[in-house]
């Protein structure tokens, strides 16, 4: 009782602080004089830590008077995943959601607290306070971290068994978290500047820099969430459009076209309303995911148990899309541009080329996101969109991108002229030629993936035109170290990033090879070139699981795919692939099944064979690319942050 009393009060002024800060800086505007909001930010910060800290001291020692200790946790339970355990269901996944949002908004009210006084910082931050005191009010009533187990019990049930089988748990969601509350803060400044009629100032440009850092929290989020599918789910594959995956993906397309779109308001005064709805429809569409993953109303790997939020958290987005919605059209006549896009072909025309092919993408994603729930509302039956959906959009969406990336960078703004790209574009388009020759020397035949190779070769080379002008540039002034401030580094390096990235899928999706095999103690096979034998098994236990290995080589390499039944949660069993893995190629191998025949041992699905197994063996070119890749746009987006506050390129 001790811990639920302590971790309740920590919560109630992790809820008092921000509600009084709405009505403090509701009465500072009105009045015109400065607010307590450090105070306040403070007071939320030090509840919300409270809180975490309550929940963390029993998970880690596993005291197990806590209902979601007792669910979530176990005596035998790994201290890692002791620690992950706080975000492995939904109650105390709110807790480092409301920390990470507490944090983040301390962080502004820091940052603009000599501008305080501003309208436009104080509006912002009634709306932080806002969306604050919302997110805690679900723990504080429906979602309660903190609920007491009413029976006395010395063993708990355990983490998922997907959730303690591998280390990325512990940093896809955080950075999945920071990426959907980082959007708040374009949202709260988007809703201040419209409140103010202040549409006009330095703030759109200014809110790139939070823009930026939630959009690179995510990218590297979505991208270890992929990982992590990989590596855990035993499946081969990295993405299958799962309705909780495409929750993430759809606020990541329109902060991308954000991003972009801000950079033409600066220079040249457009897309007004273009970039404050995009402010707005980002952090609707988080709100949107949120109710998607904590409503139970979608069945995912990814997604947390039905809960009792999914009404509040459909509620609190339809108040999002209405507020903007009234905000904009009551602001109509301020946003107009005084001029217009010059020429078609121009860098702001290629940027409504970007944002167009964005925002057209997430509402291809969004409509088969929710169309299942749609027809079951009204045909009461269930229907699924799979794959074949998505990948019929994402393919022609993936070239037209990369033909902007090849192009974009070249342009001039205002007009465009054929001969000036042609003579920026040249070197690149024949080292592009150049590469899709060797390749087809060297037996590459399918269109799709030639075509893939030299629109991403040309795109890596406008950015690294780019870059050579900014090394260039900084060399002149005998400042080496201020190319990493210069205004387009960043960005360039985030392109180069997606081109690594996307080689790394197209190669390793069109020329993976999956193969079953059953192989006998010491037999050898090979598929796809990769030497693959049997040797035997192994079995594994102890207080967390057991395992029964298959001991494969492959190559000289060996490898452990096993069976794993984690203790508690009914005694859970999950395959666990293992991966060979360099930058070649992954062989990725799972245990499949057991031949026929009886032994003694552990049951595995039946008697442990006499001597063969099935497995399953995937071989994948090039995809560790596809990880590089994501963790360069991770390293651009950092850069980006340091970059000099105006003239920013993409």
């Amino acid at each position: 009782m001790t811990l639920t009393w302590l971790g309740r009060a920590a919560l109630y002024l992790a809820l008092l602080a921000p509600i009084a800060g709405i009505v403090d800086q509701g009465r500072a505007l009105a009045r015109h004089r400065r607010s307590h909001a450090l105070i306040l930010a403070v007071a939320a910060m030090v509840g919300i830590v409270g809180a975490v800290a309550v929940m963390q001291y029993a998970l880690v020692t596993h005291n197990f008077s806590l209902a979601y200790v007792a669910e979530n946790n176990a005596t035998f339970t790994p201290l890692l995943y002791s620690i992950t355990g706080m975000w492995s269901a939904l109650e105390g996944s709110l807790l480092l959601w409301v920390l990470l949002l507490d944090a983040l908004a301390l962080g502004v009210v820091l940052y603009y607290r000599r501008e305080a006084r501003d309208a436009v910082v104080g509006w912002a931050t009634l709306v932080l306070f806002a969306v604050m005191t919302f997110f805690t009010l679900l723990m504080v009533g429906p979602a309660d971290p903190f609920l007491a187990n009413p029976a006395i019990v010395h063993q708990g049930a355990g983490p998922n068994a997907l959730l303690q089988d591998n280390p990325l748990v512990a940093m896809h969601p955080p950075l999945l978290y920071l990426g959907f509350v980082g959007f708040t803060v374009p949202f709260a400044f988007a809703v201040a500047m419209l409140v103010t009629g202040r549409v006009q100032d330095r703030w759109p440009l200014e809110q790139r820099r939070w823009s930026v850092l939630a959009w690179g929290a995510l990218s590297v989020g979505i991208v270890l969430g992929a990982w992590w599918s990989y590596q855990v789910l035993g499946w081969g594959g990295f993405w299958g459009w799962d309705p909780v995956e495409n929750a993430a993906l759809l606020p990541w397309l329109t902060a991308t076209a954000y991003i972009h779109s801000v950079i033409v308001q600066d220079r040249r005064g457009l897309f007004r309303v273009w970039n404050l709805s995009l402010a707005i429809a980002t952090f609707a569409l988080t709100v949107l995911g949120t109710f998607f993953t904590r409503s139970g109303v979608l069945q995912s790997v990814h997604a947390f148990s039905s809960s009792t939020l999914g009404p509040l958290l459909i509620g609190f987005f339809f108040v999002v899309v209405a507020l903007g919605a009234v905000l904009l059209a009551w602001r109509g006549d301020r946003l107009r541009s005084p001029v217009g896009v010059g020429h078609p072909f121009s860098r702001e025309g290629l940027f409504v080329a970007n944002n167009v092919l964005f925002v057209g993408f997430a509402i291809v994603v969004l409509l088969g996101t929710i169309f299942p729930l749609l027809y079951e509302a009204v045909n009461g039956g269930q229907v699924s969109v799979g794959t074949p959906y998505f990948a019929s959009v994402a393919a022609p969406m993936s070239v037209v991108l990369l033909v902007l990336m090849a192009v974009a960078p070249l342009v001039s703004w205002r007009a465009a002229s054929a001969r000036v790209l042609w003579g920026r574009l040249r070197v690149t388009a024949w080292a592009a030629l150049g590469v899709v020759v060797v390749l087809i020397v060297a037996g590459v035949r399918r269109p799709t993936e030639l075509v893939a190779c030299f629109l991403a070769t040309a795109a890596a080379g406008a950015a690294l035109r780019t870059l050579r002008g900014a090394f260039v540039s900084a060399r002149r002034r005998g400042r080496w170290l201020a190319v990493l401030r210069a205004p387009s580094t960043g960005g360039m390096i985030v392109h180069l990033g997606v081109v690594v990235l996307a080689l790394g899928i197209v190669t390793s999706t069109s020329y993976a090879t999956r193969s079953e095999v059953t192989l006998a103690a010491g037999q050898r096979t090979v598929v796809d070139g990769q030497y693959v034998s049997f040797t035997g098994f192994h079995q594994v236990r102890d207080a967390l699981e057991t395992q029964t290995q298959v001991l494969v080589s492959v190559d000289g390499h060996s490898l452990r795919p096993a069976i794993t039944t984690y203790n508690g949660r009914q005694s859970q069993s999950v395959g666990t692939p293992a991966i060979d893995s360099n930058l070649a190629r992954d062989v990725y191998v799972t245990f499949d099944a057991l031949g026929g025949g009886a032994t003694s041992g552990a049951q595995v699905g039946g008697a442990l064979p006499a001597g063969s197994v099935v497995l399953g063996v995937t071989v994948e070119p090039l995809l560790a690319w596809l990880w590089i890749g994501g963790l360069v746009v991770g390293l651009g987006a950092l850069m980006t942050l340091a970059r000099r506050p105006q003239g920013v390129d993409a």
